[in-house]
């Protein structure tokens, strides 16, 4: 029975919350030094970037010491380095703790603010921001929002215990509940169960139902409707809506509340992309919210039900909304 490698620990602490990069070398290849290897690897970042990074030693190996730019290649080997971060507009929303103890922390995310570190989103991310915040290195997302989603995030605290935490999700024994703002259709039946194929292609900015086997399912009530603000867009009545998944596709609630006639305000994708808006623009966020997040603690067994204090800006407001208002605390059902 082949045994499994075990991964060294790193040997480069975090910088701005963020881990150092870590890159196993490939069992089998031609080449001659590390790197050889890591110039074909990291072509995307940039003619002499690589080499600059070995001049300045800033390619470790699991030691912590510098590897030499000839040193021989060798199968299997770890090497650390941190990524040069990107430049980052700051999101000007607070980021509020809303439980912590031992073992988890949970988190009220605003809009904008991706969950981990991912493409041109690092340093400013939920994850790194709590790192920093609250002193704690190892902490780790045990699932994620969309960046445009607001709302009620898992984080653990302690690497050991990662793997129950996100077993709840993958096990579906987390009850999710949101809330959204968009169009009210009196003639639509609700509330009613959504089932249908969701794919997402790799590369792809957008999901879409196809023929097949359900494989997401969502509940979608009413909770109440109203008119409008007057608009320069002439915006029909509104309604607020509580979405329950049973399933955790791409983008689920918003192809289902597309294919329902009524996408969620501020959508950027769905019926249609619009396009991304541009850096520092915080106007009209998706009026998607995780309001809900309930579970059963595999660590303690303590019964958790958190719930978000955030009120979707356009139910309250719609000219607040489309002027680029923070959600704020609720006030009321």
């Amino acid at each position: 029975m082949r045994r499994k490698t075990r991964t060294p620990p790193s040997p480069l602490p975090q910088r701005h919350g963020v881990d150092p990069v870590r890159l196993r070398l490939p069992a089998t290849g031609s080449w001659a030094t590390v790197r050889e290897h890591l110039v074909e690897r990291l072509s995307g970042a940039g003619d002499g970037t690589v080499d600059g990074m070995f001049d300045a030693g800033l390619i470790v190996a699991a030691d912590g010491r510098p590897v030499a730019a000839d040193a021989p290649y060798v199968p299997g080997m770890f090497v650390w380095f941190h990524r040069e971060l990107p430049a980052e507009v700051p999101v000007p929303f607070p980021l509020e703790v809303v439980h912590r103890d031992e073992h988890i922390v949970v988190a009220d995310k605003p809009h904008f603010l991706a969950t981990t570190p991912r493409g041109g989103h690092v340093a400013e991310t939920a994850l790194a921001r709590l790192r920093r915040e609250l002193d704690l290195p190892t902490l780790t997302a045990a699932h994620r929002l969309d960046r445009l989603t607001a709302g009620l995030v898992l984080f653990t605290v302690r690497p050991e215990e990662r793997g129950a935490y996100q077993t709840l999700f993958r096990d579906r024994r987390v009850r999710k509940e949101y809330e959204a703002v968009a169009p009210y259709d009196p003639a639509l039946a609700l509330p009613r169960t959504v089932r249908s194929r969701i794919v997402k292609e790799r590369g792809v900015l957008t999901a879409r139902e196809v023929p097949g086997e359900p494989n997401a399912e969502s509940r979608v009530e009413l909770l109440g409707h109203r008119p409008a603000e007057a608009t320069a867009e002439g915006t029909g009545p509104l309604g607020r809506y509580r979405l329950v998944p049973a399933t955790g596709q791409t983008h689920q609630l918003r192809v289902h509340m597309t294919a329902l006639g009524v996408p969620i305000l501020g959508d950027p994708l769905y019926p249609e992309v619009t396009g991304p808006a541009p850096a520092g623009d915080f106007r009209r966020p998706l009026q998607l919210l995780a309001r809900v997040l309930e579970f059963t603690d595999p660590v303690t067994g303590t019964e958790h039900r958190f719930r978000s204090s955030r009120e979707l800006t356009a139910w309250a407001s719609y000219d607040r909304w489309a002027a680029g208002a923070p959600d704020g605390p609720r006030d009321g059902q």
